[in-house]
């Protein structure tokens, strides 16, 4: 392991140019006197503002799932999911010994939030919505999925900007390898501009392209098993790429992959499932096959 980490070392050292973070002349939130705004803020209140107004924007058209009505309960229910579930989920998963300190589990202005988490919690929610209004939750999580690549668009860009969650040290000539003030001497890899690109603005052009321009929201629980299936796969991917947390490195070590990764696999499997059990089906509003047959025309 020594020799190995040297030889990272050496090559990242001698990477021809690297660039600093601190160059940038970045800010971690606007100074408003009596408290900082952070950009991990702004960047959750866009993506739940803008995923609230483009799910109210496609209740417009038909063979929607629901009521706009719906839509309000959704904002409400998936901001606490997002919230509590992304701070419990990155306590259970990345860091156990805040569940024995609530004092410290509530700062959430000290970062630390789970993706995997957030999503548990924003899926109770909108069982919860949909079981009450007697919806289907499938169609429901179809509509919503198509829009959460807006928080992760923003969610990592603030961390970038924040210059937290950097890479691993770049091996060989990377141009744009940075270094980030927290993360040592050595020029790392922005892995969170590449979680920005592919979790968030890929995933966002594949999702707005499938419900805009094709039937894909007819086929129950295609939208959600793209979404589903296409985030775990770049974030797997980007995990080689991106920095173990501290405390889970030996974690990472013993079973070759990453937590981030290990939590992916399900992902991958469900929205897999998902998306070839939409194919196979009959989409909503098709004639059954035999009546078809039968249509004297």
């Amino acid at each position: 392991m020594i020799p190995l980490l040297s030889a990272a070392a050496a090559q990242a050292t001698s990477h021809p140019a690297p660039l600093y973070w601190l160059d940038l002349g970045l800010t971690r939130g606007i100074d408003l006197g009596l408290f900082t705004l952070r950009w991990y803020s702004l960047a959750y209140l866009a993506g739940i503002i803008l995923a609230y107004w483009h799910v109210s924007r496609t209740l417009r058209m038909a063979g929607a799932p629901m009521a706009q009505r719906h839509a309000d309960d959704l904002f409400f229910y998936c901001t606490l999911g997002v919230i509590l579930g992304g701070r419990l989920g990155y306590a259970a998963f990345y860091a156990p010994q805040l569940l024995t300190h609530p004092g410290e589990l509530v700062k959430l202005w000290e970062g630390g939030m789970s993706f995997h988490g957030g999503l548990i919690g924003c899926t109770l929610a909108m069982a919860w919505v949909s079981w009450r209004g007697r919806l289907n939750f499938i169609r429901v999580c179809d509509y919503v999925a198509v829009a959460v690549p807006f928080g992760l668009l923003f969610g990592r860009l603030a961390n970038f900007v924040n210059g937290e969650l950097w890479g691993r040290p770049a091996l060989g000539d990377v141009p744009w390898a940075m270094v980030f003030p927290d993360g040592g001497p050595l020029p790392r890899h922005p892995s969170q501009l590449y979680e920005a690109a592919l979790e968030g603005l890929v995933l966002l052009i594949v999702l707005m392209t499938l419900f805009w321009t094709t039937r894909a929201r007819f086929r129950t629980g295609l939208l959600t098993g793209v979404f589903v299936g296409g985030y775990g796969l770049a974030r797997f991917f980007v995990e080689y790429y991106r920095e173990p947390d501290a405390q889970l490195e030996e974690f990472a070590a013993r079973t070759g992959f990453s937590m981030g990764q290990w939590l992916t696999v399900p992902m991958i499997v469900i929205g897999l499932a998902l998306v070839v059990i939409a194919l196979v089906r009959r989409p909503l509003g098709a004639a059954p096959a035999q009546a078809i047959a039968s249509d004297p025309a």
